[in-house]
């Protein structure tokens, strides 16, 4: 894992496309602005994980029963 610092209104570049800039940090948050194009989804972490279980969900229920 790549750690970087940064302040606020500095950013990283992911490629050429995607930006995430420091917004604010406040005591132990810190509020993140991503640039990216529609076509990367971009989730915190925990709702990706929802969006994960719930697919993997879906697919148990619509594959056949062996």
């Amino acid at each position: 894992m790549l750690v970087l610092s940064r302040r606020r209104d500095e950013s990283i570049m992911i490629g050429e496309e995607i930006t995430i800039t420091i917004v604010d940090v406040r005591g132990d948050k810190v509020r993140l602005g991503i640039d990216a194009p529609p076509s990367i989804s971009v989730h915190r972490e925990e709702v990706y994980q929802a969006i994960q279980n719930e697919d993997a969900a879906m697919q148990d229920k619509t594959s056949p029963q062996t």
